[in-house]
């Protein structure tokens, strides 16, 4: 990630000296967070990072903020938001773990002087660990500085009913069933369409689960390719649409808490 038009918002590309420099301004900082999950045979399995890294370089770029390394582990894979556990190479933190990350990276960033976070997530599963992290760092900083505001962001919270209505034929099957399917292989098709292997697009086939959870859990329900709706409609020109519009909904959203 250091080969691309963003690298002067990535606090990992910079000299000390100029992350120091750019502090002066009080920088909205953002952190993404994804997982190392399957999405199905035509996907790699860093979809989620890769999604919340793009949306927060591209959200910083708008906001003259800075990007911090997106965290590329996430909460343990479900199966109906993510197909579950049983997938080689789908590989996870316990919560406490990831909460920890959180906590520690904040308490950091608090003692180099930021004082504006958004912690933008691209994986379903991790919300409330996050949540936990903040709001532990945060009772340890705040007595100190009750300046101190954190964001915490899902980007797809943002994308416009305009968007969706444009990009799916029929209804929107909602963000849990859409994982490795039209709206995550558009969006790679528009970031990275060489690790997109179209011709293993598998079958459209949609998960079918009960009103509850089993533990352990079985993977009953999901499709054996991992991936839980349609994906047959996808394109670069709808990743594109959906790339746009939500970071455009998003940075307006996130100008009204933190400017």
């Amino acid at each position: 990630m250091f080969n691309d038009d963003f690298s002067e918002y990535r606090v990992n590309c910079l000299p000390w000296t100029v992350y120091a420099q750019a502090l002066r301004r009080n920088p909205v900082l953002f952190l993404p967070v994804g997982a190392l999950e399957q999405h199905g045979p035509h996907l790699p399995m860093a979809c989620d990072a890769v999604f919340a890294d793009a949306m927060a370089v591209r959200a910083a770029q708008q906001m003259n903020g800075l990007v911090l390394p997106v965290l590329t582990y996430g909460y343990k894979s479900q199966a109906r938001s993510g197909g579950g556990q049983q997938f080689p190479g789908t590989t996870s933190l316990d919560g406490q773990t990831l909460t920890a990350m959180v906590q520690d990276v904040l308490r950091e960033v608090f003692r180099h002087g930021v004082t504006r976070v958004v912690v933008l997530n691209g994986h379903v599963e991790n919300q409330w660990f996050i949540t936990e992290g903040i709001d532990l760092a945060l009772r340890e900083a705040l007595p100190a500085n009750p300046d101190l505001r954190v964001l915490r962001c899902e980007y797809w919270n943002y994308t416009p009913q305009s968007t969706l209505d444009a990009v799916f034929d029929g209804p929107f099957p909602g963000v849990d069933l859409e994982h490795a399917a039209l709206l995550e292989t558009s969006m790679m098709l528009a970031l990275h369409p060489q690790l997109v292997r179209m011709d293993e697009l598998p079958a459209d086939d949609t998960g079918d689960f009960a009103g509850h959870d089993r533990y352990p859990p079985t993977g009953n329900g999901v499709p054996d390719s991992g991936v839980l709706a349609p994906a047959s409609g996808a394109s670069a020109e709808k990743g594109t649409l959906l790339i746009n519009t939500t970071v455009e909904a998003m940075v307006k959203g996130l100008r009204q808490d933190l400017e």
